[in-house]
């Protein structure tokens, strides 16, 4: 008998609904409806028109994409042997012939200067702190954009820079010897950034406008004016005696806030009652390692967000207390020049969006039954969202010069930035943008990268606007990349092993000597406790004196901070001092970290795994459970840290690395996760969506953090999202497939 045929269900006509079919792809239909409806009209460019160029763009370009990546597991897979057959510390010579024969270590090219052009000025000219904020928590996003301009006075107060010893702790209630200490400090700063010609702003009693001047009387009696004249650039209110005073140094923006009302400056003796700083000059809006976007309705949510921040009408609810907020993008502020002409400063930070790496793959649109590259669809979809800023539909304008600015993480080595450069190419095309609109930013965060920096920014010569160092990517690759040759030192103590030292005078000395200062930026990694402010203000002072113009930051708290840096060094100078001189060594940089002898006590490999295991946990737990991707996650001392998946791919490769030359065992490793499982708990009792990991450790999150380690050797280059987005699609559909009653009856009982 013939087979008998099933008949079509409900469930059957429901997926079927949840795709659009066209010119050989399949669409998910809420995103193709997004474009339909949100993106494509007013771009100028028709919806069906868009669908067929990203079908052409994958056939044309999917299999070079794969080829490269098959490149990748090829060499690792050399490099492997490689070090199985050479334990320890290689003989850099030897080392170097070995990467330059099997094609890993390029030849340097000659010299030249990078030809970008249609930079705008937060790039090309400004250097000051840079937010990554996840793109798809649209209160974060907006308040990332908003973080132009921030209350100094705020940032102190609240922060732990001010100390709490001598009656200025921090309270409930207003604390006006807190107070006095933060207006201190503030009065501190502006004799250092904006000196008076005489005397001190501390001994101000009030500042006015007087013929284009700005006069400050003294409490003697006095009249002074600003030491540097230049600095003083405009005011709002009518002279002479303005509502604000704006001041500018190193071409960041100062404003002095003058009036009645605000707490902290109430009953100062020159009536200012807060200074604003220009703070978060760029933000990187993220697609990618701090978003959990793991199917389509992820990708949907994050699009949106962008597509509104490009046409300026993003949009969140934020309760305070009784008190609810609708948030938005925040409009340009208007001042008046000294000459009396008008003028307007930007009131939101420039933004980038950072699209997710090559290697990640999508089923949100497929074409012939097989998934695409998530960083074509990535690119097609956040530049079409950005056509709208390039036309001037929107509110505001993001780029005054007409770029769009992109963000490429995880590329190795030149031939995957020429890629990245070929696809921008044909997004422009069919996009129908002009030639180089799309710019490029390299992370420089692995060490194929890393070693062939300058060949990479020679292959985006044209484009690229921004290189950066960060500490935990990297780390992680080199784990992974190594893996075979030894076992590595505690993660804290590889933080001063020649490669990491050599690697970021490397990137800065290539950035100068490409001539990226007045094009693009070069960038420092990311200061990950929020609340231990004080040590970043000690110790970030590094990056400006690098030569970097740009460091990520957590907050926009951490923004204002973190400008003042800029304030007390002038990067321009310093990077022209820095052009010439030494730079890191390559050789350094492939010195790989080798844990030397005597070997950790056990008690010290205890301690190791425990942070790291600790560290997974309380990131995973969040990702898989509620699909949060980069949150203030508390450490095993129960400091909070910024985690997103760098930091999970470093503790994850740590583990996996000990395990693998014997330094610990994985029953050993089992028992403490299980351990750290109800640190953890305890860590999130307040949090009333957390799910517990103890005592049964069968959840689907606990199995994910296990499976990062165990698998870690195998995975791809160290990446950590393949487990993740599997295993959080398995949650959600977990997730879904319940009855109602018994997700009830779970949520009375989760908490334990």
């Amino acid at each position: 008998m013939p087979e008998k045929l099933a008949q079509p269900t409900d469930r059957d006509h429901e997926r079927e609904c949840k795709y659009v079919e066209l010119h050989g792809l399949r669409v998910d239909r809420g995103l193709h409806d997004l474009v339909a409806n949100e993106i494509a009209p007013s771009s100028g460019l028709a919806a069906q028109k868009f669908w067929r160029a990203l079908a052409d763009l994958v056939a044309d370009l999917g299999a070079k994409n794969r080829a490269l990546l098959q490149k990748r597991d090829a060499l690792q897979q050399q490099i492997d042997a490689w070090h199985a057959a050479h334990p320890g510390q290689p003989e850099l010579a030897k080392y170097r012939a070995f990467l330059t024969k099997i094609g890993y270590l390029l030849p340097e090219p000659a010299d030249f200067s990078v030809q970008t052009e249609n930079v705008d000025a937060e790039i090309a000219a400004i250097a000051g702190p840079q937010l990554v904020v996840p793109v798809d928590n649209a209160r974060y996003a907006l308040n990332a954009a908003n973080a132009r301009w921030v209350s100094l006075y705020d940032a102190l107060y609240g922060s732990d820079v001010i100390a709490e010893a001598e009656g200025c702790k921090r309270t409930a209630k207003y604390n006006p010897v807190r107070g006095a200490k933060v207006i201190q400090y503030v009065r501190d700063f502006l004799d250092h950034a904006v000196p008076l010609a005489t005397g001190s702003h501390a001994y101000a009693v009030r500042y006015q406008v007087r013929g284009g001047k700005l006069i400050v009387d003294m409490g003697d009696g006095s009249e002074t004016e600003l030491g540097w004249r230049e600095c003083f650039v405009g005011y709002q209110g009518a002279p002479p005696s303005p509502s604000s005073i704006l001041l500018q140094h190193n071409n960041l923006h100062l404003e002095i806030l003058i009036g009645e009302g605000y707490y902290i400056g109430r009953g100062d003796l020159a009536n200012i009652y807060d200074v604003r700083v220009e703070a978060a000059v760029t933000t990187i809006m993220d697609c990618e390692d701090s978003v959990a976007a793991v199917d389509a309705e992820d990708k949907v949510r994050v699009y949106r967000n962008w597509a509104g921040l490009m046409k300026g009408d993003l949009t969140t609810t934020v309760r305070k207390g009784n008190a609810t907020i609708e948030r938005e993008l925040q409009p340009d502020a208007e001042y008046i020049a000294p000459d009396g002409a008008p003028q307007s400063l930007r009131g939101r930070s420039l933004m980038f969006i950072r699209n997710v790496g090559s290697h990640m793959y999508t089923d949100t649109v497929t074409l012939h039954g097989a998934d695409i590259p998530e960083t074509f669809l990535d690119a097609m979809v956040t530049a079409l969202a950005a056509k709208h800023d390039l036309l001037g539909n929107g509110r505001f304008r993001n780029s005054e010069t007409g770029s769009v600015y992109i963000v490429k993480p995880k590329m190795h080595g030149a031939e995957e930035v020429a890629a990245a450069v070929e696809l921008f190419a044909r997004v422009e095309e069919a996009l129908e943008l002009p030639r180089n609109t799309l710019k490029i930013g390299i992370m420089d965060e692995e060490r194929r990268t890393t070693v062939n920096l300058k060949a990479c920014i020679a292959a985006a010569r044209e484009r690229v606007v921004f290189i950066n160092t960060g500490f935990l990517d990297r780390t992680g690759d080199e784990i992974h990349t190594c893996m075979e040759a030894a076992a590595v030192p505690p993660k804290n103590a590889i933080k001063a092993t020649p490669w990491l030292l050599a690697y970021e005078d490397w990137n800065v000395e290539m950035g100068l000597r490409t001539g990226l200062p007045g094009r693009a930026q070069i960038g420092k990694g990311m200061w990950s406790a929020p609340d231990n402010l004080a040590a970043m203000m000690e110790q970030k002072f590094a990056h400006p004196r690098a030569g970097a113009n740009t460091a990520w930051v957590p907050s926009p708290t951490a923004a204002a901070l973190h400008a003042l840096h800029y304030h007390y060094v002038n990067v321009r100078i310093r990077q022209q001092e820095l052009c010439g001189g030494a730079a890191g060594s390559l050789d350094d940089i492939l010195t790989i970290p080798v844990l030397i002898d005597p070997p950790p006590s056990d008690s010290e490999v205890l301690r190791e795994l425990e942070n790291n295991a600790q560290s997974i946990l309380g990131y995973v737990v969040r990702w898989i459970d509620q699909g949060i991707g980069c949150s203030k996650v508390p450490d095993i001392s129960d400091t909070a840290l910024m985690e997103d998946r760098a930091t999970l791919r470093i503790s994850s490769q740590h583990i996996a690395n000990w395990l693998h030359h014997g330094l610990t065992t994985r029953e050993q490793v089992i028992a403490i996760f299980k351990k750290m499982a109800a640190v953890v708990d305890r860590q999130n009792d307040a949090d009333p969506n957390y799910q517990n990991l103890a005592p049964q450790y069968d959840g689907i999150a606990f199995q994910a953090a296990l499976e990062l380690v165990f698998k870690g050797r195998e995975a791809a280059n160290g990446y950590t999202e393949s487990v993740l987005h599997a295993r959080r699609r398995e949650a959600k559909v977990r997730g879904e497939e319940k009855p109602a009653e018994e997700k009830t009856a779970e949520e009375k009982t989760k908490r334990g």
